[in-house]
């Protein structure tokens, strides 16, 4: 590529493809502009910063990911036409993967306004954008003015036919019963989002450290663009504590907090907790050096929550105790409850110590799939597991959304789920599982995979296999690291890991972990996996005693299907002219009706009396004529030799001139009118030809009974010839003579 803008260009081999990072071309009025590429997908990822005028309490960055649809050729599906308002929900997730592990990279105590944004600007529908946009951002900080820890570097790892993959296809992906995305430093890993097919513990972490070793290339990289063009960065200085102030908090909260802090309750720890600041205030404010300028107190909460993290991981780390007296590793009393919602198609109740769920199982026909417009074209999802985390759950009062977290939630315990759930083919419904967090006190992500499993078995949806998931933690002290089970809301924001983890007795089916720390050495990593594998075994039990298996019948609120095959020639027929057959089989029974080209009819309806009426109605354009069977057909056509009477939809038969009437009649248009109504039996079927007699019929009438002889076409005789127009000789007895040549005789 020619370089007409001077742009700085570096490229390195990565998983046997060439990945280029560049800066230069584009947006150079950022802090930070990267072009990462690798085959034909293009990221541009820019970073910027700026002061803020006030101290919001918290570092403001600020992460989007946007997929241009023009970066496929493609044009946007909504109203608009264009990349506007809510992301998708893999914006979201990609957005989610960049913000993880960038926001420790930052200074504590950092409170400039930074935004990092990445774009998709082309996609060969081949390479993943997601990783190229994670390191992208970590180059485009790295050369920036922005105060950065950096560089981190990402990937996708895939196991496929037993081998290790860095940066798959997306066509490869479909292969591998692993799939993880990770983020690393040049020390460690330090987050990693994905999905498994039952994979054990160990082939985890040895992707991990492998994928590790490959990306080594990346740092370096982004070191030598550094060195090539990156800016000076900014000054910071790291607010100094206000010792005294520090040392007179210690004084007067410390044994209070540590009492405080063994509360086994949340909602009476939090109170506790509260009642300590308010006394330690109310002490300072009333002290001479505060009463003059009482603003240095506005550090007291600081303080105070330095020394709860303190006073907590000293305990866990010296008598291994927790805040609610556990140890290490034992799991908080689970109690589980099932077919709790009357009317809904499966339901549980999982709680898990102070964290609880309600799990929502709904089962809907392939109507009800999700379908989605990305670079990759029109998608559809037959699986959704949508997570909710309501205001009340932890008692606050605030505005009611979707956040990007419950996505990213509802996201991991969707992919934990999906390896168990029956192929299209052998259970071709739409499934959709929502989780209402109803009480949180960590780890509710997991209560959403366990409750989601029983919701799933309690539909009664024929599951592979039961999954739980559980949250570990860690406490780094020193060169000691302590793994921690099942961790509570409190040991999250005190810890140094969230590392869930969910599966099966056999496997992994995904995993997500994020460490505030510079890395965790990979043998904590396989400890903490280990220690994981024992929590889910002992969920799992639990788990088998309230239901062992999923129930042997769908509820019977749920869909009720069917499957029958038709005469592929009469799909047109049962479609009928605009959909008008299909869409009065709908308005009818409330059945939603699923027809493929083979003939195949899938029938989805909301009770068993609307399946059977779908069913019938939908066979009736598939009807096939059976020999003797009376019909009242309709005149499509009068020929010479006869009438064309439509009997059932679609079949047609032909009435000879000769099988018109009892008496002999010169012409059809003597009897027959077109559009009339005509009762006929069926007297042949050859090879699909249908030959009526409305004679017959007639016959019957007058006490003759009809015998397949009584109409049958006379015998060729030897030396005589064939009436090739379906009516042979009249019998004699019936005129005594030849036909004339109008009727069924030959020309």
């Amino acid at each position: 590529m020619e370089n007409k803008f001077g742009a700085q260009r570096l490229s390195a081999t990565i998983g046997g493809k060439e990945i280029t990072i560049e800066t230069g071309r584009l947006a150079n009025q950022a802090d930070g502009s990267i072009w990462i590429q690798c085959g034909g997908t293009v990221v541009l990822v820019t970073a910027c910063t700026q002061p803020t005028d006030r101290d919001l309490g918290f570092f403001p960055l600020t992460v989007e990911y946007t997929e241009k649809m023009y970066a496929a050729g493609r044009i946007p599906g909504s109203f608009f036409r264009r990349e506007m308002g809510r992301p998708s929900e893999r914006e979201t997730l990609c957005a989610r993967v960049i913000d993880r592990p960038i926001r420790p990279m930052f200074p504590k105590g950092f409170r400039d306004e930074v935004q990092v944004l990445a774009n998709v600007i082309s996609s060969d529908q081949l390479n993943e954008s997601d990783v190229l946009a994670l390191t992208g951002a970590s180059a485009a900080l790295t050369i920036s003015s922005i105060p950065f820890d950096g560089p981190i570097a990402g990937a996708r790892v895939c196991r496929v036919n037993g081998e290790f993959v860095l940066n798959p296809t997306v066509k490869e992906q479909e292969g591998a019963d692993l799939n993880l995305v990770f983020a690393a430093s040049r020390d460690a890993v330090v987050m990693v989002e994905g999905e498994a097919n039952f994979v054990p513990e160990a082939v985890i972490a040895d992707a991990l450290s492998w994928g590790h070793k490959e990306i080594e290339p990346l740092f370096d990289l982004q070191d030598e663009l550094r060195k090539l063009c990156g800016k000076e960065k900014l000054e910071f200085t790291p607010p100094v504590p206000n010792e005294e102030l520090k040392a007179r908090v210690e004084e007067l909260a410390t044994e209070d907090l540590k009492a405080a802090l063994q509360v086994a309750d949340k909602m009476e720890r939090k109170e506790a907790r509260k009642a300590v600041k308010v006394k330690v205030m109310e002490t300072l404010s009333a002290e001479e050096q505060y009463e003059e300028d009482p603003s240095p107190l506005a550090e007291v909460g600081d303080i105070l929550g330095a020394l709860e993290k303190d006073i907590v991981r000293t305990r866990i780390h010296k008598e291994g105790l927790r805040i609610d007296g556990r140890d290490v590793s034992t799991v908080r009393p689970i109690v589980i409850e099932t077919g709790v919602l009357p009317r809904a198609h499966g339901s549980s109740i999982f709680a898990r110590g102070e964290t609880k769920s309600m799990v929502v199982a709904t089962l809907g026909s392939t109507t009800d799939e999700q379908r989605m417009d990305s670079l990759m074209g029109d998608v559809t999802k037959r699986f959704m597991l949508h997570y909710n985390f309501a205001p009340y759950c932890v008692g606050e009062v605030k505005m009611v959304r979707v956040s990007r977290r419950e996505i990213g939630h509802g996201a991991l315990a969707e992919k934990a789920l999906r390896p168990i759930l029956p192929s299209s083919e052998d259970f071709p419904f739409t499934v959709r599982v929502v989780s209402e967090t109803m009480e949180s006190n960590g780890s509710s992500s997991m209560a959403a995979v366990t409750g989601g499993c029983m919701s799933l078995m309690d539909a009664g949806i024929p599951v592979k296999a039961p999954v739980a998931g559980i949250a570990m933690g860690l406490i780094k002290e020193g060169d000691d690291y302590i793994v921690l089970t099942d961790i509570l809301g409190d040991e999250d924001a005190l810890g140094d890991m969230d590392f869930k983890i969910a599966g099966t007795a056999e496997g992994i089916t995904a995993v997500q972990m994020d460490i505030k720390i510079s890395g965790i050495p990979s043998e904590v990593m396989v400890r903490a996996l280990e220690q994981a594998r024992d929590a889910r075994l002992h969920i799992l039990d639990e788990m088998a005693k309230e239901l062992p298996a999923s129930r042997e019948e769908l509820s019977k609120y749920a869909p009720q299907i069917a499957t029958l095959e038709v005469n592929p020639d009469v799909i047109r027929v049962i479609i009928g002219p605009g959909g008008k057959n299909i869409k009065a089989i709908t308005a009818a029974t409330d059945a939603s009706i699923d027809i493929e080209d083979s003939g195949k009819v899938t029938i989805f309806a909301p009770t068993l009396e609307s399946l059977e009426q779908a069913r019938e109605m939908v066979q009736y354009y598939d009807q096939r004529a059976e020999l003797g069977k009376d019909y009242m057909g309709k005149v499509k056509k009068i020929l010479e030799i006869g009438a064309i009477v439509e009997i059932l939809p679609n079949v047609e038969a032909l009435v000879h001139i000769s099988q018109l009437d009892i008496a002999r009649i010169e012409k059809v248009e003597d009897l027959v009118s077109l559009g009339e109504d005509m009762k006929v039996k069926v007297i042949e079927i050859n090879d699909g030809r249908v030959r009526a007699s409305r004679k017959a019929v007639l016959l019957e009438a007058q006490g003759t009974p009809w015998t397949p002889e009584s109409t049958a076409r006379p015998q060729r005789r030897p030396g005589g010839r064939d009436d090739r127009r379906g009516g042979g000789r009249d019998d004699r007895r019936n005129g005594g003579r030849r036909d004339d040549r109008r009727g069924g005789g030959r020309r």
